[in-house]
């Protein structure tokens, strides 16, 4: 089977769920037997978002290649059970340092380099850089809004990606709003309309638009849209608020989305298999009023998306232990040795994310000595687990000076030390690490094994 391409725009604001929807028709999409993966362009500059504050863009999602890359990521392993790679998250930052490297090398041959065509050609590159490697879908999601500058050459680009294959192999769905108006008890078009209207200006025509709405959509108002923004009726497709996350593939697929998909793409296989899943959203809507709270005590929580990834593997957790957890976000700058038995006390497990810089790392020390001195099931990640090589050597092997290299240098005392390997790195990004030993660590484990 050929390779085929679904596109998935946004539009009106950012925020309506373009992630959700990639990754719910993802999964509707497997369950009818096709191999797909899903992959996120990002119009920013930065390289990938490793240098970025959480506040800034959310957590940075670590792929089993060590990419690090978008939060969105995290939902398309988790919806469609796809383990992902580097060129599944693309920043304009990534394209334009290509382009700049490949003329440097003069690869170019003395042209003249622009976004047309060498730009465009470059994000091409890696949209069809999953051609012959037993992939039938591929589902690009494109960030930001459209009309947003920074992302005008990547709609450019899968523009002509709809040229250069046949009709029945490109699909663009479009996400855009529909706000409702309490005043007058109704919903709005014509921001979906000025939105379509603005990606046909750039030469797309969407062919199946997925409205955000609180409420049903009335009959008549799916003909008006259908009408203004040259759709048929049944690719208007209904996106409402779902009391869980994981609900949305079947309210999608209650809404005829999948099947739309099918028919454009003329695939074979338009049934769907959604047992399992079904009967996982049932277990989540049934599952007995207990609950357990478990504090997640790190120094981003001002924004939920900077621990989604944690935030979501607790509930997975619940749902499959048949309990309900209920993260508390607490911010560690606020934990002092004197208040920390007061916020913490409600808490029947806790978890130190990772982070960076020595901000708020006396807040997480004094928790992690709470949890070991209350008996309370501890999780440390990344940093959160070198606080508590920190804390158990101040203060129960006495070493009052204990302490990072990360934070002190010239540490008298230092427990943690700063990776050999990673000592003369100099550029940021680019240096998370997953589950992966360097040589200097393999070498060090060889030398502790022979003394």
């Amino acid at each position: 089977m050929k390779t085929k391409y679904i596109f998935v725009t946004g539009g009106v604001v950012s925020g309506l769920g373009k992630g959700i929807t990639a990754a719910s028709l993802g999964r509707l999409l497997k369950n009818r037997g096709y191999k797909v993966v899903n992959q996120k362009f990002d119009p920013y500059l930065n390289v990938d978002p490793g240098t970025m504050s959480p506040y800034e863009h959310g957590e940075v999602f670590v792929t089993d290649d060590g990419a690090e890359t978008d939060l969105d990521l995290g939902h398309y392993e988790r919806f469609t059970d796809e383990s992902l790679n580097k060129n599944c998250s693309v920043t304009m930052g990534k394209i334009y340092q290509e382009v700049i490297k490949r003329e440097r090398r003069g690869d170019y041959l003395g042209k003249t380099v622009q976004v047309i065509p060498h730009v465009t050609n470059m994000i091409k590159e890696k949209i069809y850089s999953f051609e012959d490697k037993d992939v039938d879908i591929v589902i690009t999601e494109i960030g930001g809004t459209v009309g947003d500058i920074e992302g005008l050459s990547i709609i450019e680009a899968i523009r002509q990606v709809g040229l250069e294959n046949a009709a029945e192999d490109v699909i663009y769905v479009h996400v855009t709003l529909l706000p409702y108006i309490s005043g007058s008890n109704e919903l709005k078009s014509k921001p979906t309309q000025h939105s379509v209207k603005e990606l046909q200006s750039f030469g797309i025509k969407p062919d199946i638009l997925v409205c955000r709405t609180e409420i049903d959509i009335p009959d008549n108002l799916r003909e008006k849209i259908a009408l203004f923004c040259n759709v048929r009726k049944t690719s208007v497709i209904a996106n409402k608020t779902a009391s869980c996350l994981y609900e949305v593939p079947l309210v999608l697929e209650e809404e005829g989305l999948a099947k739309a998909v099918c028919s454009h793409l003329h695939l074979e296989h338009c049934e769907a298999n959604n047992q399992e899943w079904e009967e996982m959203i049932e277990k989540v809507k049934n599952l007995p009023n207990k609950e357990v709270m478990v504090g997640i005590i790190g120094k981003y929580v001002k924004l939920e998306d900077s621990y989604i990834s944690v935030i979501e593997s607790l509930h997975h957790a619940g749902f499959e232990n048949n309990i309900k957890v209920k993260p508390k976000l607490i911010d560690c700058e606020g934990v002092t040795e004197q208040n920390a038995k007061e916020i913490l006390k409600d808490c029947q497990g806790i978890i130190v994310p990772g982070g960076f810089g020595n901000r708020g790392i006396e807040g997480k020390i004094q928790t992690i000595k709470y949890a070991r001195e209350n008996n309370i099931p501890f999780l440390g990640i990344c940093l959160g687990m070198q606080m508590a090589v920190v804390e158990f050597a101040r203060d129960v092997l006495k070493i009052e000076k204990a302490n990072s290299e990360e934070f002190d240098e010239i540490c008298e005392e230092p427990v943690i030390h700063i990776m050999y390997d990673q000592k003369d790195v100099t550029k940021k990004g680019g240096t998370m690490r997953l589950r992966k030993l360097s040589m200097c660590d393999k070498k060090r484990k060889s030398c502790r094994k022979s003394i």
